[in-house]
């Protein structure tokens, strides 16, 4: 899914082997939440999820919570959320809530630039703040990766860190679980954002639509030869979904959905690989069926699609694009760039050994694979990391957060955690286990 443009997304080696809620690294110690009954966003549904806030956080005034960072020291003791990034703009009355019960400071951006922002925690500037709020992806990341010398600097006071978008490499969550601090991320506010997505890069791979729109849209005198022969050409390499096999590579919240997808409306047969299987119950619900290994999914596979976290290393290599069919496998990724070796899938694009691919997350962004894009007329279908990009994804993100601020410091548990294997107890951090 989308991460923030301000936030970098190095190409490999994220600063800790951390896995996204809800993916294969992460199911040994966490299963993932079974999939909501109904659709995510609009996002009424995750107040549900939420504990209330315990009177004991309640204001005893009227008057607003929220301030600035100028006037922090004067505020009541109630625990404080530092709100990094642009204000609330789909959810206020949740935002009022919040600003109710604890006491809100949202830095201006000149102060949230890394020298100014790691200066500022070094003054103590806000205070002992309990919670770190980032409801946006496009704002907040000013300062660049949550790293040690960022993460050091915190006050023993935070509790819980709960930020948008579905990825977390930019973010030391081992480092942050250590230090008693819970990262929550936005997996689940997106996760039918980036299914719907996939859905389409799916459809792509199977029906040469990178070559039927680079010919349809083709310039110049021999246009309208390019389009007969691509009218000509294309049905030889493209087929229907139905029969076909859908091997994922993760069944977590965006697996999930992509499982019932196609099952269900195209009549693919869906397998999946994950670090743990899921219970017997939910593969019936899902009708799916369990690979134990990478490569007996991948050679099971008509089309494999990536949907797990950065932690997992890279997956798709010289070494396993060598168990795709030959000539007839087919690649998606909308998980993240550092799970594939760009290099070796030119090569076997090139050399026809893979069918197709579409990309929408790339090793090195926002730069694309350059012998990838010479192949985006033709074998492959690039996109600009927006899978997770929709209004309701933006929505479900703003909620998300607000409402893991006001489960933890409320007392209760997280709602969409991806680190309590590193969590140590605070005391009095009441609602955080080790």
């Amino acid at each position: 899914m989308a991460e923030p443009a301000n936030t970098p997304m190095p190409p490999s080696t994220p600063i800790s082997a951390t896995p996204r809620s809800a993916s294969p690294a992460q199911l040994a110690h966490h299963p993932a939440p079974p999939l909501p009954s109904g659709p995510l966003p609009p996002v009424p549904a995750f107040t549900v999820s939420s504990p209330p806030i315990p009177a004991t956080h309640r204001p005893q005034h009227s008057a607003s919570s929220s301030v600035d960072s100028n006037t922090a020291t004067t505020t009541a003791k109630k625990p404080v959320v530092l709100h990094v990034g642009d204000p609330i703009q789909y959810n206020p009355q949740t935002y009022a809530a919040l600003s109710a019960a604890f006491t809100v400071i949202r830095p201006p951006a000149a102060e949230r630039a890394r020298p100014q922002f790691l200066q500022a925690l070094r003054e103590r500037r806000w205070g002992d703040f309990d919670a770190v709020l980032r409801p946006f992806w496009g704002t907040g990341g000013e300062m660049g990766r949550w790293d040690r010398e960022l993460v050091s600097l915190l006050p023993e006071s935070v509790r819980v860190f709960a930020s948008a978008g579905a990825g977390f490499d930019w973010a030391d969550t081992q480092l942050l679980g250590e230090r008693g601090i819970v990262y929550c991320n936005g997996g689940l506010a997106a996760a039918e954002a980036v299914a719907d997505f996939a859905v389409a890069l799916v459809i792509g791979t199977f029906r040469a639509l990178p070559y039927c729109m680079a010919s349809a849209s083709s310039r110049g005198g021999d246009s309208k030869k390019t389009f007969a022969k691509c009218h000509e050409d294309a049905t030889p390499r493209s087929r229907n979904l139905r029969s076909q096999t859908l091997g994922l590579v993760g069944l977590g919240n965006i697996g999930q959905q992509l499982a019932l997808k196609f099952t269900l409306a195209f009549g693919m047969t869906v397998l999946y690989y994950d670090v743990e299987r899921k219970p017997a119950t939910l593969e019936t619900k899902l009708g799916v069926r369990f690979c134990a290994s990478l490569e007996t999914l991948i050679r099971s596979s008509d089309c494999v699609v990536l949907c797990a976290p950065s932690g997992a290393g890279q997956l798709i290599n010289h070494e396993s694009l060598a168990w795709f069919p030959e000539g007839r496998g087919r690649l998606v990724n909308v998980a993240r760039g550092s799970l594939v070796d760009e290099e070796a899938l030119a090569d076997a694009l090139e050399q026809g050994r893979l069918a197709s691919a579409a990309l929408d997350v790339h090793a090195e962004e926002p730069r694309v694979h350059p012998r990838l894009a010479a192949l985006a007329d033709d074998k492959v279908m690039l996109t600009c990391h927006n899978a997770g990009g929709t209004v309701e994804t933006h929505v479900g993100f703003e909620e998300l957060a607000m409402r893991n601020v006001m489960a933890v410091l409320g007392g209760g548990a997280p709602i969409t955690p991806v680190n309590l294997q590193y969590l140590k107890t605070k005391k009095g951090g009441g609602g955080l286990m080790a």
